[in-house]
């Protein structure tokens, strides 16, 4: 039995000599490699190789050519390891399994702060009330999975109270799209597929975001404002690493994708979850736990290197 992956690289820059010992590398970590197309649009360069992988025969009861997701990544994990171990420098690569990459529909959920967005939107909030450097360092220790993030976020939230509430809009009006998020986005809708976003955000600053975009589904959590104020409270349950689990979960299987369909992309330990539940994960310029743990690393600028990974 074996099993189809596309060995997808991108870099600023693939020569040819880099093509030859990413070869080498696929080769020296059990994979036969195949024919190879190159792609890129002048901001980076992508090379993708169709290798296969030999596996175990199936177990009983298993239908021939089957392979189940765990088995899948079970497979991958050791030849991602050692390619993550001795790639080339500004250069990575991603493992996919071909039937995710051919599937004819997919389900693409991403983190929104510093993934879909080039901010962290608590960070230009707390700027407001003066507290900017404190809650920065508190928001970097909840990425790395140093600090429990529900409760990181309400101590985050605390600060904001008392603010007028049109900060709000003053704080929309600084957003940033990461570049290639709108590129993205619109390729996997054009081709037919599902997007979504999840966030530890904010709502009042995705909604217009989300409606902008045409996204499928979006949740995040909600500011508490009451006369005019912010109270310093978050509304509901805190979007937390299992929470955005449980959406990638349930909006995949309402759209009737399969989870080895879905393709996450995240960049802090709020994500890990939904990035392992995930046909692959990819973590977006990510804290080194983040990018230690997924399937796939974007190091680039462009969001839009992930649908080069996703076949789209």
């Amino acid at each position: 039995m074996s099993l189809n992956v596309t060995a997808v690289s991108y870099g600023l820059k693939l020569s040819l000599p880099d093509i030859q010992r990413l070869r080498s590398l696929l080769t020296a970590a059990g994979l036969s490699v195949g024919d190879e197309t190159r792609g890129g649009d002048g901001r980076f360069e992508v090379s993708a190789a169709e290798c296969v992988l030999d596996s175990p025969a199936p177990g009983p009861g298993t239908a021939p050519g089957a392979t189940s997701p765990t088995v899948t990544a079970a497979l991958l994990d050791g030849p991602r390891r050692a390619l993550a171990a001795s790639g080339i420098d500004g250069v990575d690569t991603a493992l996919v399994p071909a039937a995710l990459r051919s599937a004819p529909r997919k389900f693409l959920i991403m983190d929104v702060d510093s993934t879909l967005i080039q901010q962290e939107v608590i960070e230009l909030l707390a700027a407001y009330a003066g507290k900017r450097e404190e809650v920065t360092a508190v928001t970097e220790a909840a990425m790395r999975g140093e600090l429990d993030f529900a409760q990181s976020l309400h101590a985050r939230v605390a600060v904001l109270a008392g603010l007028p509430s049109d900060v709000v809009e003053k704080v929309r009006a600084e957003v940033r799209l990461t570049d290639g998020a709108a590129d993205l986005v619109a390729a996997f809708q054009t081709a037919g597929h599902a997007v979504a976003v999840v966030s530890g955000g904010f709502n009042q600053i995705l909604r217009p975001i989300a409606e902008d975009l045409g996204l499928h589904y979006w949740i995040a959590n909600e500011l508490e404002i009451a006369d005019g104020a912010l109270t310093g409270k978050v509304v509901g349950d805190v979007v937390d690493r299992a929470a955005k689990e449980k959406y990638l979960r349930e909006w995949a299987a309402a759209e009737g994708i399969p989870m080895e369909h879905t393709i996450a992309v995240g960049d802090g330990a709020n994500d890990l979850d939904m990035l392992g539940a995930a046909g692959i994960g990819v973590a977006f310029n990510a804290k080194p736990a983040v990018r230690a743990a997924a399937d796939a690393a974007v190091n680039l600028p462009y969001l839009d290197a992930v649908r080069y990974i996703a076949g789209v």
